[in-house]
């Protein structure tokens, strides 16, 4: 991977930061706070629900298992992973990351009018440190959708491949009527904490 002009990888002890996900708004967060990844190797694991699974074990348990997954498959030199996990939860419901239309559709449906919550597990795994993780919540409020306004966000095409079956950072921003905690948790990468871990596991950040 090519770093921006000017930037250059950020390393631990001279160890290559490897981000374990493929969102281009985590690169994008990740580059907003200096920090720019050596490679991008997203991890591809199953992130179907357990049966009975909360939302805040699943977050947790998929970015451990994709922070797992590509140091095992990083190669040879040891490497500092991040991964994370996006859920959007109504309750103890688990949102589906919309692949479609009509799921997108169905999420604006039940987000409406209501409030919700967004958790985002990092995990970072550093050599010699051991896998480290942290979760963070964002307390949501949607005002009350039309049925004019869902048709319209649908045909923007921007809820598809977004857990919830939308995106903060676009037109769906219109949507929130009140948002307790971090906003960048909402778009997929909460930096201050995801600063705070990288700092603790050895990452230099200028």
């Amino acid at each position: 991977m090519t770093s921006p002009r000017g930037a250059s990888p950020i390393a631990s002890n001279s160890l290559p930061l490897v981000l374990a996900s493929e969102s281009p708004r985590r690169l994008a967060l990740l580059a907003q706070a200096g920090v720019i990844p050596a490679r991008v190797l997203p991890a591809h694991v199953d992130e179907t629900p357990l049966r009975g699974e909360e939302p805040r074990a699943h977050a947790l348990r998929l970015a451990r298992a994709k922070a797992v997954a590509v140091a095992a498959t990083a190669g040879s030199e040891p490497a500092v992973i991040l991964a994370a996990d996006t859920v959007v939860a109504c309750g103890r419901r688990i949102l589906p990351k919309a692949g479609t239309e009509l799921e997108v559709r169905r999420c604006l449906e039940l987000l409406s009018g209501r409030r919700h919550c967004v958790m985002t597990a990092i995990a970072v795994n550093a050599p010699e440190r051991g896998l480290r993780t942290r979760l963070v919540e964002t307390r949501v409020t949607f005002k009350r959708l039309t049925d004019e306004e869902i048709v319209q966000y649908l045909s923007t095409g921007e809820g598809v491949g977004k857990a919830g079956g939308y995106a903060i950072q676009g037109r769906a921003e219109a949507f929130v009527r009140r948002i307790n905690g971090s906003y960048s948790n909402v778009v997929g990468l909460p930096l201050l904490e995801t600063i705070g871990l990288l700092k603790a596991c050895g990452v230099a950040i200028p």
